[in-house]
């Protein structure tokens, strides 16, 4: 922080907000932002004392001007630096001040965001006041249901005044299709249960608060977290993340994904998982199931090359020569000719003993067939639809979804059914299963990566913005 500050004689017990900058004074302010704050606290205080007063002593009574006791000293609070002033001035007090606004409703490029603004864009003042009511008024964009409104409401004022601006990271607020994340730096100064329990209040910025509170936008009744967990039951799920090692927190609101399909109707029975059945020797059930036998996966060998859905046409026909299966002419996936191009779905063959598929590209199965006994018969390929997959999806999580509560060897199991059945990215998985992100990732996945039944379509780019899990099979010794 900037060494031209003042602390009261007893600063160790002084908040952080509280803190006077004695070289900061009026003219460092946004007078727009004040004037704006300033006819919101007229509309909602009409006939408070307050709003005659001069500039510099109602700012002192909301506690944005500070002045140090039995001395002259006197200039803007921190608080009144950061919800009043602009981002240049309000980092030459802390550095690491950011805030960010991004929103992603479609599937998009990585870092290419249909909405985003940030405080160093130049475009506004950059401060905490003009902050909120820019992020607000986006948030709360095509959303009707006032409870969902104020969940959204009260997360954000939770994170502006909750946040250690002195922090690395900044304020980040991020909204997708299917979920609102809420990220800032600093922990909380009790713990989540504690904070889920409510009735306790303990500000890192009560000035900050205060402020938003004489607007009407808040009170002080320690039961924010706990309003807006049984607030958001309806919608989905409040999910709460301490970063210790960083120092962040993070609050997501996971919102309840709609069903592919309205005819799909929730049964009572007591278990999917009976419909499951070895996933060793059927990946998929019915007429799509790869291995539902032996030779399940085609009928024929020679109807690769039939009609209009041929995997390969000429040179690369796979029964052209019985044992030209692995040959790079002959290949099931020939980049221009294969069926299931970008659908997540490929047939490899390993020409040792005639066994063996591998996968040869996103979401295969690795399955042992042997072909042996079979080579006088021909195959036929049958692809579901993409809306028939997608119903199968939404089928096979029902279970999650009903149970919050699942033994991690049944929820496994379930993951593998799913990235068996298409290659699925993390956010996908998320919403069929109704889980936290963060909870499938550390809970389930990096195990079934460490027992090598799933694999990561882009295993060299961790971060990969289209990252993803690929079915392989049984656990690998």
């Amino acid at each position: 922080m900037n060494k031209n500050t003042s602390y009261p004689p007893d600063y160790s017990s002084v908040p952080q907000d509280n803190l006077i900058l004695e070289h900061y004074g009026i003219n460092e302010l946004n007078f727009e932002s004040v004037k704006n704050y300033r006819l919101k606290f007229l509309e909602s205080k009409p006939d408070h004392p307050w709003n005659g007063l001069e500039m510099k002593d109602f700012l002192y009574k909301i506690g944005a001007w500070g002045k140090v006791r039995n001395t002259n000293k006197e200039g803007l609070t921190l608080a009144g630096l950061l919800m009043f002033s602009e981002e240049r001035v309000i980092t030459e007090v802390l550095p690491q001040y950011f805030l960010e606004y991004r929103e992603s409703l479609e599937e998009v490029e990585y870092e290419n965001w249909s909405e985003r603004f940030t405080s160093q864009d130049g475009t506004w003042s950059g401060n905490v006041f003009d902050f909120y009511f820019k992020t607000s008024a986006d948030l709360n964009r095509n959303i009707n249901e006032d409870a969902k409104r104020s969940g959204l409401h009260e997360v954000l004022i939770n994170t502006l005044v909750h946040a250690d601006y002195e922090g690395e990271g900044g304020i980040v607020i991020e909204k997708e299709k299917n979920l609102f994340r809420f990220s800032n730096p600093g922990l909380f100064r009790i713990s989540v249960e504690q904070a889920l329990e409510g009735n306790i209040s303990n500000l890192r910025n009560p000035n900050l608060f205060k402020m938003f509170l004489l607007l009407g936008l808040c009170k002080r009744t320690g039961s924010g977290l706990k309003e807006i967990d049984t607030a958001w039951k309806e919608y989905g799920e409040l999910n709460i993340t301490q970063l210790a090692e960083s120092e962040r927190s993070i609050l997501t609101l996971n919102v309840k994904l709609c069903p592919f399909d309205k005819d799909i109707q929730v049964g009572e029975k007591e278990s999917v998982m009976e419909n499951f059945g070895d996933l060793e020797d059927s990946v998929n059930s019915d007429d799509n199931s790869y291995n539902n036998k032996i030779n399940s996966i085609n009928k024929d060998f020679d109807s690769y090359n039939s009609g209009e859905n041929s995997f390969n046409i000429d040179d690369n026909s796979i029964n052209k020569e019985f044992y030209s299966y692995n040959s790079r002419t002959n290949s099931v996936n020939s980049d221009d000719n294969s069926y299931n191009k970008g659908k997540g779905y490929q047939v490899g063959f390993s020409n040792s003993d005639n066994k063996e598929v591998e996968p040869t590209g996103d979401g295969v199965a690795n399955r042992e067939i042997d072909y042996s006994e079979k080579n006088e018969q021909e195959t036929h390929i049958s692809v579901p639809s993409a809306e028939n997959v997608e119903k199968e999806l939404w089928e096979i999580s029902e279970l999650a979804r009903r149970k919050k509560r699942l033994s991690p060897s049944v929820m496994e199991e379930i993951i593998l059914r799913l990235c068996a059945r298409k290659t699925l990215m993390l956010r996908e998985l998320a919403d069929l299963l109704e889980r936290t992100p963060d909870g499938l990732r550390n809970n389930y996945l990096a195990k079934l990566l460490d027992k090598g039944q799933i694999r990561l379509k882009y295993p060299d780019q961790i971060n990969h913005p289209r990252q993803a899990y690929i079915f392989v099979g049984k656990e690998q010794s």
